[in-house]
């Protein structure tokens, strides 16, 4: 079987070194087998994407040479395959609108935590002949989709053989008020059609493999291995992000930094002082 992998940013800020060593760890799993490496924008959220992030991407990766071996792929040409699986799912009776806000969810005293924070309490799961013209989100009935699913299992290349647990999660949103798709919904509905083989990402996102597990059952789609790596901490310790104000790769390109230097570097596991990996 061929290596596929991918890296798949979100084009709402720049990239800072967490980004570029998760890319690295893509990138050079794919060149060492043999396979192929894709870049996909995930640029769903038309609200805060940003074509000048998109630029900054492209050129910042270019900047730590890697090469990907096919254009792009934009998120936001692909709604109907979203489309098609949110029609699928409906079709089976696993799906429900959705009126709350997150305020009303938070204020919910019976809303237990799960890995994303509160679960949702499940009240409109069971609305009878709600009014679709207002804003609402479909939300996925997680216990009847479990159960039709049954027992299901992935493998992650650190953890082994993992038994999925999508109840954990609650019954997740699939297309947003303000998106027509969820990251849930569209990874694992991109990462089927592409075809890729290994996904390679941060251990921040090994709790979501449980409910991309399941839509993947749902949808007959095939379940990648997975290699869910550490992630880079910043001096006060916590993993970097964007809303921390981590140090972006564009500001040490435009400095005159060597990108693919860095990109040695980060391979060897050298960071900068003050930086390091961490577990999720």
């Amino acid at each position: 079987m061929e290596r596929h992998t991918r890296f798949a940013p979100s084009p709402t800020g720049r990239l800072h070194l967490g980004h570029a060593f998760s890319a690295l760890q893509a990138h050079d799993f794919a060149r060492a087998n043999g396979g192929r490496f894709t870049l996909r924008i995930e640029d769903i959220d038309g609200t805060r994407s940003r074509p000048e992030h998109v630029a900054a991407i492209l050129a910042d990766l270019d900047w730590l040479g890697l090469i990907w071996d096919e254009p792009p792929t934009f998120q936001s040409r692909r709604l109907h395959l979203y489309q098609e699986a949110l029609d699928r799912l409906r079709a089976m009776g696993l799906l429900y609108p959705c009126f709350c806000t997150r305020a009303d969810i938070a204020a919910s005293l019976s809303a237990p935590h799960g890995p994303d924070g509160p679960l949702y309490p499940g009240t409109c799961r069971g609305l009878v002949d709600p009014d679709l013209t207002r804003p609402h989100s479909w939300r996925l009935d997680m216990a009847k989709a479990a159960a039709l699913a049954g027992p299901l299992t992935w493998h992650d290349a650190r953890a082994g053989t993992v038994n999925a647990a999508p109840l954990s999660h609650g019954d997740v949103i699939l297309a947003r008020k303000d998106a027509p798709a969820s990251y849930h919904l569209a990874v694992t509905v991109d990462d089927g059609a592409q075809g890729i083989s290994h996904i390679v990402r941060g251990s921040d996102l090994f709790a979501a493999t449980h409910v991309h597990r399941l839509l993947q059952a749902l949808l007959g789609l095939p379940t990648p291995e997975y290699r869910h790596h550490a992630l880079l901490a910043g001096p006060d310790g916590t993993r970097l992000a964007k809303r921390h104000g981590a140090p972006t790769l564009e500001s040490l390109r435009l400095a005159g930094e060597d990108g693919r230097a860095l990109a040695d570097k980060l391979r060897k596991g050298e960071v900068p002082v003050g930086f390091g990996p961490i577990e999720a």
